[in-house]
């Protein structure tokens, strides 16, 4: 009588010995997803072994902070998503790291969705989803990509493991840049110019925001700049209009994850 939880009969089983045998199977079936995180003859979820699942668990993490990333980034229709992995990343199951991105880019836009409704939300909103997986090494030795397409052209954000575990992002918007997705975080786009750092501390302190972690890229000397801030607390409106009247910025908003 549980509200979330559904069962059904299994054909199948129309003595009593094969009730029971089927009866432990799902048993059986149920500890091991609760015990490693092994997905076998789910009715709506792509099937994980228990072998599988440690070594997907921090790409599905990671996974969920790019389609979180590009979805609050994000502005207009998305027609595409594509999920591209390279290197160690392309030797997993790729259905998964998908559902875990679709997943982090339809949570920016709705409070019901996660890994296992995703996909069908996907399919309803018509986005296109592409899973691409590229077996060479480039730049890092496992990398997970995620682009979307809108009637504006194509972002993309791409993200690694450090020692296998701890995601991190390492390109945003074609900028190379590194920094761990997490809590509250400040994004702003600006003018590569000297002494724009100290004026936007200098705007936070004002404000009584402090920084806890500071990243920074750029497309080259004196061109775009991309800054990345973790902060103690949400970004407030207020904030946002203060940093986008300082000299040089483009753009400016909050982030969650």
């Amino acid at each position: 009588n549980t509200p979330n939880f559904i069962s059904t009969p299994h054909l199948g089983a129309s003595t009593t010995e094969a009730q029971v045998n089927v009866a432990i199977q799902v048993a059986e079936q149920m500890a091991d997803f609760l015990m490693s995180g092994g997905v076998t003859n789910a009715l709506n979820m792509p099937s994980l072994s228990a072998e599988e699942a440690p070594k997907l668990k921090p790409y599905m993490a990671l996974a969920e902070k790019l389609g979180a990333l590009v979805g609050q980034l994000t502005h207009g229709a998305v027609t595409r998503i594509s999920v591209h992995t390279e290197g160690a990343a392309a030797e997993l199951n790729p259905k998964p790291i998908t559902s875990a991105v679709l997943a982090g880019y339809l949570q920016t836009q709705t409070a019901t969705v996660n890994m296992v409704n995703a996909p069908v939300l996907a399919r309803e909103r018509g986005l296109e989803v592409r899973e691409v997986r590229t077996e060479r090494e480039a730049d890092y030795h496992t990398l997970l990509r995620v682009s979307v397409r809108t009637e504006d052209g194509e972002r993309s954000v791409a993200g690694t493991l450090f020692g296998d575990s701890a995601p991190r992002l390492v390109e945003l918007l074609g900028i190379k840049i590194e920094a761990d997705l997490a809590g509250p975080m400040l994004y702003v786009v600006n003018e590569d110019a000297p002494g724009f750092i100290g004026r936007l501390g200098t705007a936070l302190g004002e404000a009584g925001v402090n920084i806890g972690t500071f990243h920074l890229g750029r497309r080259q000397a004196g061109g775009e700049a991309v800054l990345l801030l973790s902060v103690d607390e949400a970004v407030t409106p207020e904030l946002l209009t203060k940093v986008r009247a300082l000299p040089g910025v483009k753009t400016a908003m909050g982030l969650n994850f």
